[in-house]
């Protein structure tokens, strides 16, 4: 789990991007154990539902990536971690870019020769 979680240094960066917590009432759940939870799910590809019980019940880490989407919190802090990002290596992976079917075969008509006779 620990790949999916913010360094100290991350954390720093993203801390001061959260919203304060309220006066009175029950204190919020830890601010990064939330976090890491919604990266985990965000790297891991998997429902929420089985989000390990590390980052605290799935039902209170998706509750708060509702209201951080929302209030723009999370743009916030990506836009946070992004300041220090490596863009000299980037990849971008196009398994889920679909294609026109005439780019994949269907449709194409087969090219002939010179002198070969047409084919009907």
């Amino acid at each position: 789990m620990k790949q999916y979680e913010l360094t100290k240094e991350q954390w720093e960066h993203v801390n001061a991007e959260l919203p304060p917590e309220r006066t009175g009432g029950r204190p919020r759940k830890d601010d990064r154990r939330m976090l890491n939870g919604m990266l985990w799910i965000a790297r891991s590809g998997v429902q929420w539902r089985e989000m390990p019980e590390a980052y605290g019940p799935w039902q209170s880490v998706y509750a708060r990536f509702a209201k951080w989407r929302d209030d723009g919190t999370l743009e916030a802090i990506f836009r946070a971690l992004s300041t220090d990002a490596d863009m000299e290596n980037l990849s971008l992976d196009s398994t889920c870019i679909k294609v026109h079917e005439r780019a994949n075969g269907r449709g194409k008509r087969r090219i002939r020769r010179l002198g070969e006779a047409e084919a009907d």
